[in-house]
């Protein structure tokens, strides 16, 4: 057996890791050895013709430092965005940023307070709902929606700067669903009221905004379109909300009684509900026309309450079972749907106007009513077929005012002018 010496190892150790390192370092250095570039035919080539890069290409390539210049088009993209938005924002963006810096304080936030009955049958206080209003005349006076308000023990009003002043019910109607609230700032404070627009000439996929206090989140600006024009929504058995703004701009619990504004920054709406099977928004909202508004809140400031005309008579919605009976008792009706006139108020206006009530009493259910009287079809031009539908014909009369009424007597299809008197609630 040979033996080495301990300085033979080492230089043997050594000179196998330096050949190691060199071999590794070669492989290496032929795996990043630039490639042949393929030849690659094109199909707008002639036969056979190969597509070699130029001498500029060929440099712009080899050479990692070379400066490519911009093209003129690019440039002159890059300008005319420049130019086209100097200050950053879209023409859209600017306008809605104008609208929401200009009237977003004269959005306030509405909290209530209502009475509970605790355990021992006593009256108590607690947290009510809250909303959204409008600032609409600098000595306080704020519109918003009679939902948000009802049955409140208290009001309490948020500003922009985080003021909060207790507010008072100024007047509220129901039937439009509209209410104004005061309250008083203090001396020197200047509120900004919001100007009123008109819904008259809006069309369907006109631009809107709305901004207002969704989930408490205080002045939230969203924005949408015109769904629709004149939508009938029914609010109860008696009440139906005529020409309502559909819009999709999202509208979530919150957003109630706070401003729908057009591109001008005019108040064209009052947001007041939502369809919604998940409770929140799915672009089905619906607003008050400003219109509505404009004609009842000086009655509301100055009356509490908006007087409405009424006809003095008792009546009854036409349904299937009651048209048949009719035929069967010899009263048939000439018509499928209308008000039957049940009775007339002695020396009322119907009475006066020759209204005639039934002179037979049948009972349905629970009701007792008269049959043989004369059925109302219209009033004032407009059809009734039920007794909210009366009411929605009657909505912006006035007591005092002459409407025509259209009634089959029999067979016979009449018609009549009534003076209107003082709808009693």
């Amino acid at each position: 057996m040979k033996l080495y010496s301990r300085t033979q190892i080492i230089i043997a150790i050594i000179v196998s890791v330096a050949i190691t390192s060199l071999s590794i370092a070669g492989i290496v250095l032929l795996l990043n050895l630039p490639s042949r570039p393929k030849v690659v035919s094109s199909s707008n080539s002639a036969a056979g013709a190969i597509n070699m890069p130029s001498a500029a290409q060929k440099g712009a390539a080899s050479d990692p430092t070379m400066i490519t210049p911009v093209s003129a088009s690019a440039e002159e993209a890059k300008s005319e965005n420049l130019t086209q938005y100097p200050s950053g924002y879209s023409p859209e963006e600017t306008e809605n940023i104008s609208i929401y810096e200009k009237y977003n304080e004269a959005v306030v936030n509405i909290t209530t307070e209502v009475l509970g009955i605790n355990w021992f049958l006593e009256p108590v206080p607690q947290s009510g709902g809250s909303g959204s209003g409008s600032i609409i005349d600098e000595r306080g006076y704020v519109l918003t929606n009679n939902h948000v308000v009802e049955k409140a023990y208290k009001l309490y009003v948020s500003l922009s700067d985080g003021s909060r002043y207790e507010a008072k019910l100024v007047g509220a109607d129901p039937e439009s669903d509209l209410a104004v609230i005061r309250f008083v700032p203090e001396a020197g404070k200047k509120l900004k009221p919001i100007p009123f627009g008109s819904a008259k000439n809006l069309k369907v996929g006109q631009k809107v905004l709305a901004i207002g206090n969704p989930f408490g989140l205080e002045r939230t600006l969203t924005t949408g379109i015109i769904s629709g024009m004149g939508r009938p929504i029914q609010k109860d058995e008696t009440t139906i909300l005529q020409n309502m703004i559909q819009t999709d701009a999202s509208i979530n619990p919150g957003n109630s009684g706070g401003p729908l504004f057009n591109t001008k920054g005019e108040m064209i709406g009052i947001n007041t509900m939502i369809y919604s099977p998940s409770g929140g928004s799915v672009g089905i909202g619906f607003a008050v026309p400003v219109d509505t508004a404009v004609r009842i809140v000086p009655q509301l400031i100055k009356d509490g309450k908006v007087r409405r005309g009424w006809i003095d008579m008792q009546a009854i919605q036409l349904f299937p079972d009651l048209v048949d009976y009719l035929r069967q008792s010899g009263k048939g009706s000439p018509v499928e749907s209308g008000l039957l006139v049940s009775t007339v108020t002695q020396g009322g206006n119907a009475d006066r106007a020759g209204l005639k009530g039934g002179n037979m009493a049948v009972r349905y259910g629970s009701t007792v009513f008269y049959i043989g009287g004369d059925i109302v079809v219209s009033v004032d031009g407009k059809p009734v077929t039920s007794i909210a539908k009366m009411y929605s014909a009657l909505e912006d009369s006035s007591p005092g005012q002459q409407v025509v009424v259209e009634f089959y007597r029999g067979a016979k299809k009449m018609s009549t002018a009534i003076t209107l008197s003082e709808r009693k609630k």
